[in-house]
């Protein structure tokens, strides 16, 4: 069997355990808390999506944008279970394997952008200047 590169990457696979755990979460949520579901749907989705996006590209400088995009979607997700915790929203253990999960991703992810090299906006302007001996 054929495999697209994302997921042969643990990154990937572990973002896919999330949205997994993330709709286990959801299905638990009181009525009325529908913003708090839909946010946490989005960010979750986000992360493997970006990830996959990510190691679709050639460029580094454009894979280390979609892999520094799953990393904030992760730690938005971080903020939502933080903010369902102290509403009393979410079960102490999903809480915990969700962080834990979390804490994985935005490590692996952290590394993953920081390995890609960028190279800021700013510096095609600069080398210019300097060619034109301004």
């Amino acid at each position: 069997m054929s495999y697209f590169d994302h997921e042969r990457l643990d990154v990937y696979q572990a973002a896919i355990e999330l949205v997994v755990l993330i709709n286990d979460i959801v299905e638990h949520l009181p009525r009325g808390r529908a913003y708090l579901a839909d946010q946490l749907q989005r960010a979750g989705t986000s992360v493997p999506l970006n990830i996959a996006e990510g190691a679709g590209e050639y460029s580094s400088a454009e894979k280390g944008k979609f892999y520094r995009i799953a990393k904030r979607s992760a730690t938005e997700c971080a903020a939502i279970f933080d903010i369902c915790r102290r509403l009393r929203l979410i079960e102490e253990t999903r809480y915990l394997i969700g962080r834990e999960l979390l804490m994985r991703i935005v490590a692996m992810l952290t590394k993953m952008a920081q390995g890609t090299s960028f190279v800021p906006a700013c510096v095609p302007d600069l080398l210019l200047k300097k060619e034109s001996g301004e």
